[in-house]
């Protein structure tokens, strides 16, 4: 019994011995393989070349070619309220009336003694003419009309000053008084402002400035609508620079027939430069950013160094960058146009990695994106 136990031991432990030599030779068989890293899925895009003209980009404000808040230029109680709110006037339309009883009574008694001091001039003259009075008492009938005549001046234009008048034409605001109301001197009583063309003013750098000349296009976007670019022209750069932000003030001018922009709007605006030598542009997303410098990586054939065989991978290239527009940057360094670059997957690959393309679905790649990608 003892003798067939130790028999079947036996056999079980030479099974074991000749199982653990075969592991131990398919571990030793593996781990003299080389570890081929499996290939990365990736989408990509052919470079293209472009000729973008360069833009320099800016925050803008929509100024009022004219804009006032009219104010009160004499004490009075409100008594007529000519126009509406919003209404659109011309210059010289009357839009407020103040009282005016006082002025006008007062105008009224000194036109009449400025009648006597007419006639009284006249007679004198008459006078003087035949030899009867002296000249003295001429240039004191003379001097007593010059009065006459600046008392009545002086009033009519303190009864002017009780008609608020447009000064241009506009449209004015939402009023600040009341009929009935009793205003003083300075009170504001409504906003009018002219909006058939407005004034857009940004801010540039100092290194800049050479670039700016008075005519050059400006496009202008405004959130309001955010599908439409407006056209403007520089017409005025400041001839100071700012000695706290070292930027340079810069205005351009935009038409407005159907009034759509209103004084104050946030805006962006665009100055279009020159169009210059063409760039190779590429999708956005192809660009892996890093503080040691931004890379692409470019699909293309290449060879195994150990196994000599040739595989599709791609290679990391540093770049230098240029402007960008919509879904799109330019290359200005870097890139060959026609290369075909890595647009999704980017962060996962190094240099030399394995890559299988597959261009089913792919980021956005358009230069005028809707909405656009600002």
């Amino acid at each position: 019994m003892n003798r067939r136990f130790l028999l079947a031991l036996g056999g079980v432990l030479a099974l074991l011995l000749v199982l653990a030599a075969i592991k131990m030779a398919q571990i030793k068989k593996m781990s003299s393989m080389a570890y081929v890293m499996p290939p990365s899925a990736v989408t990509t895009a052919t470079a293209e070349e472009a000729a973008w003209p360069p833009v320099l980009h800016a925050i803008a404000t929509l100024a009022p070619v004219e804009g006032v808040n009219i104010s009160a230029d004499a004490d009075g109680l409100v008594v007529r309220i000519a126009v509406e709110n919003g209404a659109a006037v011309k210059a010289g339309d009357l839009l407020l009336e103040l009282d005016n009883t006082v002025e006008a009574a007062q105008l009224e008694s000194a036109e009449a003694r400025l009648a006597i001091a007419r006639l009284n001039a006249d007679r004198a003259r008459e006078l003087r003419a035949s030899n009867t009075n002296s000249q003295a008492e001429l240039d004191a009938v003379l001097a007593s009309l010059r009065q006459a005549e600046a008392d009545a001046a002086a009033l009519r234009a303190a009864l002017d000053k009780k008609s608020i008048r447009a000064p241009f034409d506009g449209r004015v605001g939402i009023r600040r008084v009341n009929l009935g109301q009793y205003v003083q001197r300075g009170t504001p009583l409504l906003p009018l402002q002219r909006l058939d063309q407005m004034y857009v003013d940004f801010n540039l750098p100092q290194r800049q400035l050479p670039l700016l000349s008075v005519g050059r296009e400006v496009r202008v976007r405004v959130d309001a609508f955010p599908d439409r670019d407006f056209a403007a022209r520089l017409t005025a750069i400041d001839p100071a620079v700012d000695a706290a932000s070292r930027n340079v003030a810069v205005q351009a001018l935009l038409d407005n027939p159907d009034e759509l922009l209103r004084a104050g709007m946030f805006a962006r605006a665009e100055v279009v430069l020159p169009v210059g030598e063409a760039s190779v542009v590429v999708p956005a997303t192809a660009v892996a950013y890093a503080s040691y410098g931004n890379s692409v990586f470019v699909v293309e054939q290449l060879k195994d160094p150990k196994s000599g065989a040739d595989y599709l991978g791609a290679t990391q290239r540093f770049v230098k960058l240029g402007p960008a527009r919509g879904d799109q940057i330019a290359i200005l360094e870097g890139v060959r146009p026609g290369e075909e670059v890595v647009t999704a997957g980017v962060f996962k690959l190094r240099n030399g990695s394995p890559v299988q393309v597959n261009n089913e679905v792919r980021p956005a790649n358009s230069p005028a994106p809707t909405p656009p990608n600002t």
